[in-house]
């Protein structure tokens, strides 16, 4: 086990969910409310208290948030936990809004991308100008999917501080993270030596980046199981049932909904159950918190219901779910601290 002495290499990772991104967001600032009172510093960031941070879609564009510099004090964060959230707060209803004429010539999702990206573009641009990956505050690995070459592109700010073939500005690998197919359409960005990349969000292949934040931490930093502390934290749990009667006899159109539902939770219990059972290896499972909660009745799982009623909802689960975990976070934050 990691020791005061020895300290912990820290990895805080979020899982993609589209608006539900508010339910880790606001996790994050309950935990950052008690990082604050534990040092006793009304300043301290989720970013001076983390070495790596990783994000999947909506948990890529939290995690340039969280380590977006100032632009009067680019050694500290822009926002602190609860702007973040303000992000989806204030321009949710604008990003997952339908025109009606782009309704009508998508076929409402149908024959072209649900959604149009000028308003998610508009908010990125707004959020994070033209910071590059390079000057982000802490190394940090978002996830995305290259279509044309075939393979996972992963955005790393470590990287790029020693390659500018790696650097990019934030805002377009926040848009290309986010770029889930049948919502919006793929991203297409260069590189600061003008490299182009076709990407689509990162949750098709790896909607839980823990494990590939464990690599990243492995392979670039040279630390074990037992040098680092994960907090993973999910955007909530969906499992809907499935009629067999039903599905047997859908097509192409029937199954996009289910499968991308399956998909997404399926992928981030295999990674959970995978991590859980490295800490167990090296007898440190106290060193691994993963936070999700079930999706209740009343609060919407669809990852683009962004009315009002729904975003309040989404954020009053967010609290309710760290204080159901408020005993583990408290143990947690010694690892943080």
């Amino acid at each position: 086990m990691a020791t005061k002495k020895n300290k912990p290499f820290r990895i805080l990772s979020i899982d993609g969910g589209g608006i539900r991104g508010i339910i880790p967001g606001q996790i994050l600032v309950t935990i950052e409310e008690k990082l604050q009172k534990k040092t006793k510093n009304p300043k301290a960031r989720i970013a001076d208290h983390f070495d790596l941070i990783a994000g999947t879609s909506t948990g890529g564009i939290l995690t340039i948030a969280y380590l977006c510099p100032h632009l009067d004090q680019p050694k500290r964060p822009k926002f602190n936990a609860q702007e973040v959230v303000n992000l989806y707060l204030e321009r949710g209803d604008e990003i997952f809004n339908i025109p009606f004429m782009h309704k009508l010539r998508s076929g409402a999702g149908v024959l072209d991308e649900k959604y149009p990206s000028a308003e998610l573009e508009d908010a990125l641009n707004d959020y994070f100008g033209d910071t590059k990956l390079s000057q982000l505050l802490k190394p940090c690995l978002i996830t995305s999917y290259d279509i044309k070459r075939r393979t996972g592109h992963f955005f790393t700010q470590h990287d790029a501080v020693k390659d500018t073939s790696y650097d990019f500005y934030v805002k377009e690998a926040a848009r290309a993270t986010s770029a889930a197919p049948t919502y919006f359409e793929a991203s297409k960005i260069k590189s600061m030596t003008n490299i182009t990349y076709p990407l689509i969000d990162g949750g098709v292949f790896v909607n839980n980046p823990t494990l590939c934040a464990y690599a990243e931490a492995h392979n670039k930093f040279n630390k074990t199981a037992k040098e680092m502390v994960i907090l993973s934290l999910g955007t909530g749990c969906v499992r809907n049932a499935y009629d067999f009667n039903e599905a047997k006899n859908w097509g192409a159109v029937q199954w996009i909904k289910p499968i991308i539902d399956i998909m997404m939770s399926g992928v981030a219990d295999v990674v959970d159950y995978q991590i859980k059972q490295m800490y167990s290896a090296v007898k440190a499972p106290q060193q691994y918190l993963r936070i999700n909660t079930e999706m209740p009745i009343d609060v919407s799982p669809d990852m683009d219901n962004a009315s009002q009623q729904n975003l309040l909802a989404l954020k009053a689960l967010g609290t309710e779910t760290a204080q159901k975990f408020s005993k583990d976070i408290d143990g947690f934050l010694d690892f943080l601290i």
